[in-house]
This record gives structure tokens, C-alpha cells and sequence, in this order.
């Protein structure tokens, strides 16, 4: 999406980012359509953004899909849709909070005892609000923490005990963010996520023998309804943050999890594989709008 692009998109409303579910269902895929076939995939915070674009692709690649997020309407708008338009009964939705660790054993316990294991557990459920770190509430810093880091791990704690008592191997990507220059605006994610990507690093490697995968994909500067959260002016100037000057798209995340998750993935464990139009190297990023300071 061009720079002119996303100020359509920004003068339309902020409804307007991200696929239609029209598109969704269609949008071009360099995976084959039986890539997962007979596989279950759990996602978190399924029912928007990243997490229903995941659901509707590995829909198409055959797999049964878990969602769990804490809005139930969400969950089941994207199971209805998946199953009008893909024409499959595809998916189990939960709604729960990752934040309450019984919430996450019991996601856990109930698709091993429904569908005889797991293939893959994409992290994804998570958020946060730009704000200046001065200004954090002792709240705001626990939900986005508890949110994002902590519930993170019950899920992945969960999943592991599960493939352990199971004797089954596992595979589990965590969504992240670009956090290698900080984020400022968002230091409560930026810490958390970092948190997230040395939490997975760590049990890549204790989990090893279990075979279970511990991944990680950062995006950066993606066209989804997660811009919503920020001011329409703030957004737009996110298509700068990169040296590609564009934004990807919620495919773009989620192809990169499906290859970690994939036979293709078999041999990695432990990294990160960042989506980001070299935003990581380049550009800047200002979910609050850049300062007068640093305007130059």
C-alpha cells in the first residue's frame, strides 16, 4: 500500500485497513491448499487482524482451527465467515483470556480431548495503547505486561505439558514485534515482547528434547485493523517506517508462521523471523505521532 494509499484508506474511516473477508477467502498463497490437511492449529486472539487472516489461510491449507480470543461475536463472525465462504467446517472458537492460566490449560486439555493433539500454537492474542512511558498508570503497565508476556507463557507452558504427557512433538510461533531500537510510545509492549522473544529463545532450548519448536515472527508496519488503535495520522505516516516506504499485509505474517510451522520449519528453533520491510534497519515508527524534537 502506497503512502497515497493509506491516506484514502485514513480519509474512508478506520474500518477501512486490512482484507475484507471477501478477500481473505481468495488472496493469493505460495503454500499448497493440502499443506496442513489433517493438522490442528490453535490461535490466539483469532477473531481479528492477524488471527482471523491466519485462520482463513490455514482454512485453505486444510487444517482444523482452534481460536480463542475474549470477544465471542468475533470468534464466531470468523468462524461463520470461514465456512460460507471457503465452504468449510473448519473451525472451534473459545472465548477465554489468556491471562488467567486455568482459562489456558483448559483451551489446551479440551483440543487434545476433541481433536487427539496439536500441531501448532501461534501466540497472537495480545495489544497495548501508545502512550509516553511518563505517563503509564500502574493498570496500564500490568495489562499490557500480563497481556502480551505472561499470557504468553500459559499458553505456551500449557501447550508443552500437553505434547509432553501426550509423548507428541509441538511447534509453537509467537507473534512479536521489532523491538532491536526500542519502541518508543509503546515501552510497555517493547518490553513484553522482548520478554516473549528470550522467554522462546530460552525454551527452544529446554524444550529441545521434547521436540517441541519455539519460534518467533515480528512484523513491522502491517495493513490490518490493529491500526485502528492509533490516530488516522499517526497510521498513515507508518508507511514511511520502512526503506521500502509500504506496508505488508496480515498474508505477509501469516505465511511466515505457516512455514515455522510447516515441514519446512523442521530445523529451525529458538529464532526470530522478522516481516518488516527493513524497518528494523531503517525508519522509525511513532504509534503517537512524532514529537516536535524529533521532527527534523
Amino acid at each position: 500500500m502506497s503512502a497515497e494509499e493509506v491516506q484514502v484508506a485514513n480519509e474512508a474511516g478506520r474500518q477501512s485497513w486490512g482484507y475484507t473477508l471477501e478477500e481473505l477467502a481468495t488472496a493469493p498463497m505460495v503454500f499448497r491448499d493440502d499443506l496442513y490437511a489433517g493438522k490442528t492449529v490453535l490461535v490466539t486472539g483469532g477473531g481479528s487482524g492477524f488471527g482471523r487472516a491466519m485462520t482463513f489461510m490455514f482454512a485453505r491449507m486444510g487444517a482444523h482451527i482452534v481460536i480463542a480470543g475474549r470477544k465471542a461475536e468475533k470468534l464466531e463472525e470468523t468462524r461463520e465467515a470461514v465456512e460460507r465462504l471457503l465452504g468449510r467446517a473448519a473451525v472451534t472458537t473459545r472465548a477465554m483470556t489468556i491471562r488467567d492460566p486455568d482459562a489456558c490449560h483448559s483451551l489446551i486439555s479440551d483440543t487434545f480431548a476433541q481433536r487427539g493433539g496439536l500441531d501448532l500454537l501461534v501466540n497472537n492474542a495480545g495489544g497495548q495503547y501508545p502512550q509516553a512511558a511518563i505517563d503509564f498508570s500502574p493498570k496500564g503497565w500490568h495489562a499490557v505486561i500480563e497481556t502480551n508476556l505472561t499470557g504468553t507463557f500459559y499458553m505456551m507452558q500449557s501447550a508443552a505439558r500437553a505434547w509432553r504427557d501426550a509423548g507428541q512433538p509441538g511447534s509453537i510461533v509467537n507473534i512479536v514485534a521489532n523491538v532491536w531500537r526500542g519502541m518508543p510510545q509503546v515501552a510497555h509492549t517493547c518490553a513484553a515482547r522482548a520478554g516473549v522473544i528470550y522467554l522462546a529463545k530460552t525454551l527452544a532450548t529446554e524444550w529441545a528434547p521434547l521436540k517441541i519448536r519455539v519460534n518467533c515472527v515480528s512484523p513491522g508496519a502491517i495493513r490490518s485493523e490493529g491500526l485502528n488503535v492509533y490516530d488516522p495520522a499517526a497510521a498513515a505516516a507508518f508507511v514511511d517506517s520502512n526503506p521500502m516506504r509500504t506496508l505488508g499485509d496480515a498474508y505477509d505474517v501469516g505465511q511466515a508462521v505457516a512455514y515455522l510451522g510447516a515441514p519446512s520449519g523442521k530445523f529451525v528453533t529458538g529464532e526470530v523471523l522478522v516481516v518488516d520491510g527493513g524497518n528494523s534497519q531503517w525508519g522509525d515508527v511513532w504509534p503517537g505521532g512524532k514529537p516536535d524534537y524529533f521532527d527534523v
